[in-house]
């Protein structure tokens, strides 16, 4: 008969509670904190429902009346070089960080200072979409962020904001402080691949993290029961070796002494924590609402949670320990209702075109119309003085190296000279450089700083990302093959590529993706594709594309220069081939936005970029039309050089773009549109356009040879182009 062992868990999973005595040991003064903070915040979200009643918030207002113990409890003991982020329901959070920074030690008998005033006046602004808001009135109720007080930034994605919280901890950790990062989500996010993700790379890398999970029992109207097994959502973090405790999050001071113990773990340097606060929100999902009246929640349900309210609990047991009267507590009430009324006044005014008693926002209140693209990337100021080369005019001693080298070679350098520069990738610090050799020679150099990560891509991303906007570090991310990108397409595109303008325009976000195209390798559909046509299409990313040793040198120092995100993209077909490059100076950039006129021509104007110039240059060659050959280099619309295509192409009336990527995701498909809107005029034909199949690339080498183009295809759309102009 087999024998059973019981196990049981790496750390610890407890649930605490708070006795009288608790109480009765508690600092008044902390107490004080907790009824001041819990009452400016109820009477700010109790004034956003009204405001939204009456249709005057342009989106959702996602109130977190009745969770607010959760927040004040785990933020009173915080610094403000503690970062927190949260979720989409992320008021209470917001408000508890920005007055703990603004007011550490709240005054109950004199409660709104002039700075609170502030804090309450500028949140509410920007949940109205105001200029004065915290993010300028991009962020709205869910997206807030001031990094003076150390909050990081509210997220609409559930559970999207977890792997960028990540890589703020890391940051503190690798900065050499015992500074935190408390991440807030709901119930709903706990079965979240990028939160369980994180969960593991956090336990594995001892990231000062806090996973805080305010379990109010409904995703919208999806009970806890409903979405999974075990109930008790905090047991998710000692599958992950991270000690877990569980808490009533309608009792202030439980969390806090809570979050006492937690801190002592964490800010030792013995990895991440997890909390759940039972807490219950009061309304719906959204509006106010209860949830009973869209028949999900019952009456008694609701009434049984509004007995536990978290501001009756510590109003009661100050009035019993003597610390306040009644007459007191509602003074304080009067003085955050006030505080939110004068808000109101500030930012609405009577509408004379409405009914009796209607207001509207105060037009010049609103942002100027002019803004709405501003900050969608940074300015690239940053590169202003640098120095930039060309081969043809390059002083320094140059020879025949593989692509794959001065890869590696170009990465050293930075990081010998810029300790901010972290790489992080699957396998990047083993097998002589990665799984390409693009990091050779580097983790034995630079140890520590070249991360082999789980195989996790949510949370890698998302984890460089945060490293980004904490300011302190330089992330390079690798991903193995472009096609995983998908796998982190929320960090990618909603999180790091939004990230700037959604939070107003001004937080820099520099990180720098690397990954390789790498059809006609055999890999099949799930490992070819080509990122570009993606990326043009999504805000916020620039993009480069070197075809030759020299330029990629170049190129990614200015990518690691700018501060914004860049996705640098190579190609397999490269890594081997040879050509010239620096053998010492590597110190130059490549200008911004300047493409290259690889050979000049008159017949038409051939773009194209990475291995698919030389495939150019053999067609050109092959067909002997007399072509302009362009070396796009900067892809993204905001870097492209549409002075050189302008150029070109008043000169040769003709464009043909070539890729050698699918033509679903084409990167010619938005170029070739752009180019006949602004040159039509000069064009004697459409745009020409040589891509692969719409196919993804197979295993079979005949099938995958029939997807993909190459110097035949770029021969054959030469000649029609020829023929276009009568030519042979």
């Amino acid at each position: 008969m087999t024998e059973q062992i019981a196990l049981s868990p790496m750390e610890p999973w407890v649930e605490i509670k708070t006795t009288k005595q608790d109480w009765q040991n508690a600092d008044p003064k902390l107490l004080e904190n907790f009824l001041g903070q819990l009452h400016l915040i109820r009477a700010f979200e109790e004034e956003i429902l009204e405001i939204a009643g009456e249709g005057l918030v342009h989106g959702p207002a996602h109130s977190s009346v009745g969770q607010e113990g959760g927040a004040v409890g785990s933020i009173v003991g915080l610094r403000s070089k503690d970062g927190v982020n949260g979720s989409h329901r992320g008021h209470h959070q917001f408000l508890a960080k920005a007055l703990n920074h603004v007011a550490p030690q709240l005054d109950v008998n004199h409660l709104v200072t002039p700075e609170i005033q502030t804090v309450l006046q500028r949140t509410a602004a920007e949940i109205l979409g105001l200029a004065q808001g915290f993010c300028r009135g991009r962020g709205g109720s869910m997206h807030l962020q001031w990094h003076e007080a150390g909050a990081l930034g509210t997220n609409a994605i559930v559970g999207g904001g977890v792997p960028l919280a990540a890589g703020n901890a890391w940051a503190q950790k690798q900065a050499g402080t015992d500074d935190l990062t408390i991440s807030y989500f709901g119930d709903g996010a706990v079965n979240i691949g990028s939160v369980l993700e994180s969960m593991n790379l956090t336990a594995a890398w001892d990231v000062p993290l806090v996973f805080f999970i305010e379990n109010n029992l409904y995703a919208v109207s999806t009970t806890v029961a409903e979405a999974t097994k075990e109930e008790r959502l905090s047991g998710r973090g000692v599958g992950f070796g991270i000690p877990s405790f569980r808490v009533d999050g309608m009792d202030p001071l439980a969390v806090y002494l809570t979050m006492q113990e937690v801190q002592k773990h964490v800010r030792s340097g013995r990895g991440p924590a997890v909390v759940e606060a039972e807490v219950y929100r009061f309304f719906h999902q959204n509006g106010a609402f209860p949830g009973s009246a869209f028949g999900y929640r019952s009456k008694e349900e609701e009434q049984s949670w509004r007995d536990r309210d978290p501001l009756t609990r510590v109003a009661n047991e100050m009035i019993e320990l003597g610390l306040i009267s009644q007459e007191q507590v509602e003074a304080v009430r009067s003085q955050a209702v006030a505080a939110m009324k004068l808000v109101s006044a500030e930012l609405l005014e009577a509408d004379p075109d409405g009914k009796p008693g209607a207001r509207r926002i105060r037009a010049e209140l609103w942002p100027e119309t002019s803004f709405v693209d501003v900050g969608v990337r940074g300015d690239a100021s940053e590169l202003t003085g640098a120095r930039v080369e060309e081969l043809e005019s390059f002083s320094g001693e140059t020879k025949d190296q593989r692509f794959v080298d001065v890869i590696a070679a170009v990465m050293d350098n930075a990081m010998d000279k810029d300790d901010r520069i972290i790489v992080l990738g699957e396998d990047v610090h083993k097998l002589k450089g990665g799984t390409n050799g693009a990091t050779k020679g580097l983790p034995e150099k630079y140890e520590g700083r070249i991360l082999g990560t789980p195989i996790s891509e949510n949370a890698f991303a998302g984890l460089g990302g945060g490293m980004a906007l904490d300011g302190r570090f330089r992330p390079v991310v690798e991903f193995m093959y472009p096609d995983f990108l998908w796998v982190a397409a929320d960090q990618v595109f909603n999180q790091i590529g939004k990230a700037r303008h959604m939070f107003g325009g001004e937080s820099s976000v520099p990180l720098v993706l690397r990954t390789k195209v790498a059809m006609g390798s055999g890999y099949g559909s799930q490992h070819l594709m080509d990122p570009a046509g993606i990326f043009a299409t999504a805000p916020g990313w620039r993009i480069v594309a070197a075809s030759n040793p020299f330029d990629y040198v170049g190129l990614m120092n200015a990518a690691l220069a700018l501060e914004d995100p860049v996705l640098v993209i190579e190609h397999v077909d490269l890594y081997n081939a040879r050509g010239l490059a620096p053998v010492t100076d590597l110190d130059y950039q490549i200008e911004l936005g300047k493409a290259k006129v690889v050979r000049e021509g008159s017949d038409v104007t051939v773009l194209s970029y990475l291995s698919m110039i030389s495939k150019s240059l053999e067609a050109i060659a092959e067909t002997g039309i007399d072509a302009e050959l362009i070396d796009l280099r900067w892809l993204d619309r905001a870097s492209i050089d549409w002075s050189a295509i302008e150029a070109s192409v008043k000169k040769t009336n003709a464009v043909l773009i070539v890729e050698q990527g699918v033509m679903g995701t084409s990167y010619g498909g938005w170029l070739s549109d752009e180019i006949q809107r602004r040159f039509f005029d000069y064009l004697d034909q459409p745009v020409a356009r040589v891509t692969g199949r719409e196919a993804s690339p197979s295993i079979s080498k005949v099938l995958e040879r029939a997807t993909i183009a190459k110097t035949e295809e770029v021969s054959a759309a030469l000649m029609a182009v020829a023929e276009g102009f009568g030519k042979r």
